[in-house]
């Protein structure tokens, strides 16, 4: 089992610009770690600290109760949100390289090269240059890049760009069978679905500093109850005023979103909605984690 990773209290200024501010949260051992926000807010800034690319003008990053050296940055798969493999070199030599600078035995490295490539759909690759590989297959390799040397921590940044479907089936699959070995895994993402789907928890930054952090259902549960009505027209705003809403959203001619209040009479809300109109669909729902995304980071 490893330790957590945990991040306490970063800020990282340049110039009058606050890029981080108090940045603290912990991704557990066997827990996968959703880190969501708009361009700019700071997920790749954080994480480069982490890896110590960058240097924070406060706060700590440590690994369990150890403070992350040189020596703990070796125990970290890192996957860069730009390629940082290099173009001209054969994929399997380039693998093999960096596993031996993690201190690999050159068979050994060999062996868990050819296996992840494998795994990770590229076996027949193995010799060609990192730029005649497509966008998708680059990512993969630089997936495997973050996996040979068996890490205890794996932080990624935007792991899922520009893969197909099916290769994010299979790097979803890789992520939860490191968690279950009992890694720490943090991701970045604008693939919300994706993060909803796949992560125990999930922190959510803006302009430098964690807004929301929780898991998807405490998050959600957070955004409140809104019903879906599909029926009377939105022109009448028949919602406007009802005792227990408290926000109207149209989302067509004939489609009213109504945020209610925990002790909200539903059926109170359903006969206004009648008085309108047939009712073709009344539907309670949690907001998803894309709509409390738009919430928290306008707010």
């Amino acid at each position: 089992m490893s330790d957590p990773l945990i991040i306490d209290r970063l800020t990282k200024r340049y110039g009058d610009l606050t890029a981080l501010r108090d940045m603290t949260f912990t991704v557990h051992p066997g827990e996968i770690f959703g880190f969501v926000g708009s361009n700019g807010a700071g997920k790749s800034t954080t994480m480069r600290i982490v890896l110590g690319v960058l240097a924070a003008d406060s706060g700590t990053v440590s690994l369990g109760n150890r403070p992350i050296d040189l020596a703990l940055r070796r125990r970290i798969g890192y996957m860069p949100e730009e390629r940082g493999l290099y173009p001209k070199m054969k994929v399997g030599e380039q693998l093999q390289y960096l596993a031996e600078l993690h201190g690999l035995s050159r068979a050994d490295a060999a062996s868990t090269v050819r296996d992840w490539l494998t795994r990770l759909g590229i076996a027949d690759r193995i010799d060609d240059t990192v730029d005649d590989l497509s966008l998708g297959n680059q990512q993969r390799a630089q997936l495997a890049a973050a996996l040979v040397h068996d890490p205890a921590v794996l932080v990624l940044d935007e792991p899922f760009s520009g893969l197909d479907p099916v290769a994010v089936d299979v790097m979803s699959d890789v992520l939860k069978e490191k968690a279950a070995q009992g890694v720490p895994v943090i991701f970045s993402s604008h693939q919300l679905d994706l993060v909803q789907r796949l992560c125990d928890r999930v922190g959510i930054i803006a302009k430098g500093e964690m807004r929301a952090l929780g898991t998807v259902d405490e998050l959600r549960a957070h955004g409140g109850v809104e019903i879906e009505i599909v029926g009377p027209s939105t022109v009448d705003n028949w919602a406007d005023g009802l005792p227990g809403v408290t926000s109207v959203r149209v989302a067509g001619p004939d489609t009213t979103v109504v945020g209610v209040a925990p002790d909200a009479d539903d059926q109170q809300i359903l006969r206004a909605a009648l008085d309108h109109g047939p009712v073709r669909r009344f539907t309670p729902r949690t907001p998803d984690l894309t709509e409390l995304f738009r919430e928290v980071v306008s707010a």
